[in-house]
């Protein structure tokens, strides 16, 4: 820590248990409220904007990135929330932002391999509105039921008899598409009942409201360490080290494969310079003792890779999930 910067720790209430969110401190740090475009880059704050509401897992990846930038780039970055759309009206305002990187924002990947499966072609994020920085951390997704339904696999929904009332974190989530396949995969009557986010899904699910429901790792797990929840299936490729004996859906005969996660952009046609400078702040960031707590803290699983594997990722998974909704006739879109 430079001399005269000091970090703090605020911990956030999210879905019923407690997290630990990074938040840049102020002290020692340039503190003009943008760049001036004189001297070398950065000559002011760096803004970094989230397109999800406080306490989720992009709001908490923001601002322990956002703490990291700030140190190493001698600069205050502030953190705003703009939610709306799943991310797509922060990702609106970004994309027409000044291209001079004093305007950043993390973004999801199911913003622009999943959500434009859900929305019309205008409605919809295009990726190549923005310039790639790099890789951040994948979150999983994990099906799950409550304690006392007496379900402890998919093939036990199967066996219910029953259209099953599933909860998801909203239209055009890797929630809705992970729980939808699995459904249509394996054949049972299911009812799609999205929610606008993991926190009202989860309440949803502890109060019997729906039979299962697909969130992040991190917004359940803590429920399932209490005995509240039982997981059903994880997404993943393969088993997840916080949660070793849950079966993933594709152990369980159900090729349903769906992970979020996430990369720093800026507009298009940021400096070459800027960039570079950005993700070498990132890197520094992503080595330290802190920020490796941080992901392990909130179950994250560490995905820093650059620009061109990010751009790689997306475009396999978006081939992927358009020919797995097509297959199985899966609608995405609001009724």
């Amino acid at each position: 820590m430079r001399s005269g910067q000091i970090g703090r720790t605020v911990v956030l209430a999210a879905a019923g248990f407690t997290v630990t969110a990074l938040v840049a401190g102020c002290g020692g740090v340039k503190t003009t409220s943008s760049g001036s475009g004189e001297g070398d880059y950065p000559t002011g704050n760096i803004q970094m904007s989230v397109g999800a509401s406080p306490g989720g897992s992009t709001d908490l990846i923001t601002r322990a990135i956002a703490e990291g930038l700030g140190k190493e780039l001698g600069v205050s970055v502030p953190v705003v929330n703009k939610p709306g759309a799943n991310g797509a009206l922060n990702a609106k305002e970004l994309q027409a932002a000044p291209a001079d990187g004093y305007k950043i924002a993390v973004q999801n990947a199911s913003l622009f391999t999943i959500t434009p499966l859900a929305v019309s072609a205008a409605e919809a994020v295009k990726l190549d509105s923005f310039d790639l920085i790099g890789g951040v951390s994948q979150d999983d997704y994990m099906l799950a039921a409550h304690a006392d339904s007496g379900f402890k696999s998919i093939a036990d929904l199967k066996k219910a008899g029953k259209n099953i009332k599933y909860g998801t974190t909203g239209v055009g989530t890797g929630a809705q598409l992970a729980s939808a396949l699995t459904f249509k995969v394996a054949g049972i009557p299911a009812t799609d009942v999205p929610f606008d986010g993991g926190a009202p899904a989860m309440t949803a699910l502890l109060g019997r409201q729906v039979d299962v429901a697909t969130f992040q790792l991190g917004e359940g797990i803590e429920n399932v360490k209490a005995g509240k929840l039982v997981p059903l299936a994880v997404f993943s490729p393969d088993r997840i080290k916080y949660l070793p004996d849950v079966p993933t859906a594709k152990e369980q005969g159900y090729d349903v494969v769906v992970s979020q996660y996430r990369f720093l952009t800026a507009p298009k046609g940021t400096p070459e310079d800027v960039k570079g400078k950005l993700l070498e702040a990132a890197k520094k960031t992503y080595g330290t003792d802190a920020y490796k707590k941080f992901n392990e803290a909130n179950f994250l699983t560490p995905v820093e890779v650059p620009p061109a594997e990010v751009q790689k990722m997306l475009a396999d998974a978006t081939k992927k999930y358009q020919a797995q909704i097509q297959q199985y006739g899966i609608k995405l879109g609001a009724a």
